[in-house]
């Protein structure tokens, strides 16, 4: 049996090992523990999936099927996965004030000094530590400093032992607290910008030929960007079935953020695979080397407890918090060990991110209507690539994990996963979100007829259409209900191994996605994206 540097067996059954405990132990204070595996699977050990298998040497072979192969998620996470999450010495220390006084002022100016701090060899200033207590807040609480990390001693419910944030008073609107700065990846370093020539770069594909490489080195941040086009739009029925609001040029470029690995003449090397097609007869690529401008690393927020304060549970204005954590223009970064509660919108939610990793956290009883753009517990907006989300639970949402960040969202994973009454599906929201991957989600009493969907969702929201592309559900539990799977033009979803009702029939009629294994335990390998992490890390 082959075992990964960080423990992940490739073969009948792999250990969940990513940064945290697993998904069924209790986790104190932050509502009903998970389950762990379906009674209905069998031992691990059965069978292979006819697109993935591993080979007599540990590694892991992809057949393709009608030209398309599974993703590669194996680059996702903090570092890509490949570094553990540190334990980030503390330098300064405050305690909440006392009468129930506004602390907005209080831990801003706490940030601040730790910001001032210079950044080590390890590219970390220090920890902020909360100390135990409630630390009311009339506003967002901004870091936006690299190398700082926020901590509290606990995200229970009692303040005698644990960190609890209370957003109250101030904009509904508001996020709580927000990990990063204000930015986006269009900074293009003077120079630099060349056409990519290749005419296909396929799903999986991390080389391609540019015009001219004279401007790129080996290390440079690229944006790749594949523009919108009515062509492209055509091909992927962008303006078809059952679009209230066609989608338009410009409207959605597929982007992506790497680093050059390799350059060899005109032929570039990128450190991450690609999750949709790139065909130069549709668009014209190309790529550019970002200026990284107003980036933040290395960044974290930990063992606290973000309580928003309500006026009345089902309305959006009883909230006095839209979102509850925000990461945004950020690269390696995490939320760890952190309970969230009663948000409107978002429980834990990223932008313009790349590299992050939430793992062990709760998103629990937003306090909104059951209706369109509330109950999004963990959420993708624009801009979020190779963003892992493990050993995570949602409660009472409309959508719990989902992609709400169109064409420019790829390379997600939602790992060992589960979510409690859910009213709707989990899934991708909207007009091409590329490469999530559902690995080993479970659904507990959902309130849903449909609980993951990959599938085109027509005029359901404006102009949503193909939500989900190269998308992946792997031995996933459904508990009964339906998981869609869709074919999208030009591309392939993909349910593996997973147990409910696993089907093709959406709100709009299309081709089935692969389906393969329905109600079948014993899936090899148990994880995918345990196992392609340890095929990368080997």
């Amino acid at each position: 049996m082959q075992i990964s540097r960080r423990g992940f067996l490739l073969g009948a059954a792999t250990i969940s090992a990513v940064g945290g405990s697993s998904a069924a132990a209790a986790h104190a204070g932050t509502g009903p523990a998970a389950p762990g595996a379906s009674s209905r699977r069998s031992p691990a050990g059965s069978w292979n999936c006819a697109l993935v298998r591993v080979n007599g040497r540990g590694g892991l072979v992809y057949p393709r099927r009608d030209g398309h192969r599974l993703p590669d998620f194996g680059h996702t996470g903090y570092h890509r996965g490949g570094r553990d999450i540190p334990d980030v010495p503390v330098v300064h220390s405050i305690a909440p004030l006392p009468d129930g006084a506004d602390n907005h002022d209080h831990i801003e100016a706490a940030i601040a000094l730790v910001g001032a701090l210079p950044v080590g060899e390890d590219g970390f200033r220090g920890a902020l530590l909360l100390e135990g207590g409630v630390y009311p807040v009339s506003r967002t609480i901004d870091q936006p400093y690299s190398g700082v990390v926020i901590r509290g001693v606990g995200d229970g419910a009692d303040p005698a032992t644990n960190t609890i944030i209370r957003p109250q008073g101030g904009d509904p609107e508001r996020n709580a607290v927000v990990i990063g700065d204000n930015g986006n990846w269009d900074g293009e370093v003077p120079g630099t910008r060349t056409d990519l020539i290749s005419d296909l770069v396929r799903v999986a594909d991390a080389a391609f030929t540019v015009a001219d490489a004279s401007g790129l080195s080996v290390g440079d941040n690229i944006i790749i960007t594949h523009p919108c086009t009515q062509e492209w739009i055509d091909a992927v029925d962008g303006g078809g079935t059952g679009i209230d609001a066609p989608w338009t040029p410009g409207q959605l470029p597929i982007v992506y953020n790497r680093y050059i690995t390799a350059i060899t003449g005109n032929r570039v090397t990128v450190d991450v695979p690609l999750f949709t097609t790139l065909d130069r007869t549709l668009s014209q690529s190309y790529v550019y080397v970002w200026d990284q401008a107003r980036r933040v690393t290395e960044v974290g927020i930990e063992d606290l407890r973000v309580d928003v304060a309500y006026d009345g549970p089902t309305t959006e204005a009883g909230s006095h918090a839209k979102h509850a954590i925000r990461i945004r223009q950020a690269e390696d970064a995490w939320v760890r060990r952190c309970t969230v509660l009663h948000f409107s919108q978002s429980g834990i939610v990223t932008g313009t991110t790349t590299r992050a990793t939430v793992v062990s956290c709760h998103a629990l009883d937003p306090v909104s209507e059951i209706t369109g753009s509330m109950r999004y517990n963990f959420n993708l907006e624009r801009n979020s690539q190779q963003v892992l989300f493990t050993d995570c639970h949602a409660s009472e949402s409309r959508h719990a994990f989902v992609s709400n960040g169109t064409s420019s969202v790829s390379g997600v994973v939602f790992h060992r996963t589960t979510a409690t009454g859910s009213h709707t599906s989990s899934e991708g929201h909207r007009q091409w979100t590329q490469g999530l991957l559902f690995d080993n989600h479970t659904e507990i009493d959902p309130n849903s007829e449909r609980t993951i969907g990959l599938y085109n969702r027509g005029d359901w929201g404006t102009g949503h259409g193909w939500s989900a592309v190269h998308s992946v559900a792997w031995n996933t539990d459904t508990a009964g209900t339906q998981l869609v799977v869709q074919r999208p033009p030009t591309g392939q979803n993909y349910a593996i191994g997973c147990f409910g009702d696993i089907t093709g029939d959406g709100p709009y009629t299309h081709p089935e996605g692969f389906i393969e294994g329905t109600d079948r335990g014993g899936l090899i390998p148990e994880s995918l994206y345990e196992a392609q992490l340890a095929d990368r890390l080997r």
